[in-house]
């Protein structure tokens, strides 16, 4: 498990665009990726993961009529633990209206794919994480191709996502990807850590671009102050800049 802290700032957006690595990883096409006759699998550890890690890439799924499956594997109401008005119960009704809200800024109808909630503890994903390798196992068919967290992301819930999706992935004979989502807080711009070799740019254009934007102010509860404490937002500013690049990365 990764070991790094997901505290402060973190890495600049402009020390990645200036990473020497970054920039030599090779483009992949969304067809390339998904081939004809594929489903999609998108697996997210909590509502917003889909759309930070993957609004581009399903803008390109839903542009070549691929089928699309959408699991959210928990429902994120653990994000404000000490909130008075972020309270679980609001937020487990909060945070997957604002999934559907951004999947429909993405031009994604809800009636044009399949949506999964698995219910699963926010922040406790690890330890249930046998019960939830045999829950995406049913859904899993072997011409499928899995989109999760990578396994070393920094996040627990993210890690045993990917290890979970993995391991259903391979039981079932599915094809699987992983996508960084934390790791652009806590890795340096040359990481060796990144494992590089297994990387690819889908490139995005600026329509694409604009639209991942706007589906991600969905998210409310996490771009703003908690009005409850005056704790900072989940996501700051810098953290949703550095997840609209004009590229989104995949582990193969």
């Amino acid at each position: 498990m990764n070991t790094n802290p997901i505290q402060g700032q973190g890495t600049s957006p402009q020390a990645w665009k200036a990473s020497r690595r970054l920039a030599a990883v090779a483009d992949i096409d969304g067809a390339e990726l998904v081939p004809v006759g594929s489903r999609a699998v998108i697996i997210s550890p909590h509502p917003d993961d889909e759309i930070l890690g993957c609004g581009g890439l399903l803008q390109l799924l839903a542009r070549e009529h691929r089928q699309v499956l959408l699991i959210s594997v928990t429902d994120g109401s653990a994000s404000h633990p000490t909130s008075s008005y972020w309270t679980p119960e609001r937020l487990s009704i909060a945070r997957p209206l604002e999934s559907a809200d951004a999947l429909k800024r993405l031009g994604l109808p809800l009636n044009q794919m399949q949506w999964v909630h698995g219910g699963f503890p926010d922040t406790g994903v690890a330890s249930r994480e046998s019960e939830l390798v045999a829950f995406l196992s049913t859904y899993l068919q072997p011409s499928d191709v899995v989109f999760t967290t990578w396994r070393e992301d920094g996040h627990s819930d993210h890690e045993a996502v990917g290890r979970a999706s993995l391991a259903a992935a391979q039981a079932r004979g599915a094809r699987v990807h992983e996508i960084p989502v934390w790791a652009w807080h806590w890795a340096s711009p040359e990481d060796p850590r990144i494992p590089w070799d297994r990387a690819r740019k889908l490139p995005l254009d600026k329509w694409a671009q604009a639209r991942k934007r706007h589906a991600i102010q969905a998210f409310a509860s996490q771009l703003y102050s908690d009005p409850g404490t005056g704790h900072e937002p989940v996501l700051s500013a810098v953290t949703v800049e550095r997840l609209q690049q004009p590229f989104e990365v995949v582990f193969l």
